[in-house]
């Protein structure tokens, strides 16, 4: 599996998430009808934000990195944990229905699988197949 893709699109999907909890936290709480919200709500989606905007950077930074097997394991597993914790909330939330959420937990289902994939599969097999594929005619 080509880890750099999956890197890149979690980043971009946990960026864009963070710059909007950073900067919009109003208007999402607006958005989410948490009517007559306060102060401290704003602050903590802010704070999840950067949380979000953090870990974008991480995946950002580590995306042309060997990654699978015991190669950067902290960053597969914390991704695999942040896709698979957050896509069973999203599962148990989509019961409310509201299509964004269900939405929202197909996408962090699949960022789970691909992690959790990349979590067990050793890159260095996997190059050396590929190798021999292309070299065996």
């Amino acid at each position: 599996m080509n880890t750099k893709y999956v890197m890149t699109a979690s980043a971009v999907i946990m960026g864009l998430l963070g710059i909007g909890l950073i900067f919009l936290p109003a208007e999402i709480l607006n958005y989410l009808k948490a009517d007559g919200h306060d102060k401290i709500e704003e602050v903590i989606l802010q704070i999840l934000g950067s949380l979000y905007f953090g870990f974008a950077m991480i995946n950002w930074m580590a995306k042309s990195n060997l990654i699978g097997g015991i190669y950067a394991r902290p960053i597969a597993v914390g991704n695999f944990s942040h896709f698979m914790i957050a896509a069973l909330a999203l599962v148990e939330a989509g019961s409310i229905q509201q299509p964004v959420l269900l939405i929202a937990a197909t996408i962090y289902s699949l960022f789970a699988i691909s992690f959790i994939l990349i979590l067990y599969t050793h890159p260095i097999k996997e190059k050396a197949a590929n190798l021999f594929l292309q070299t065996s005619y």
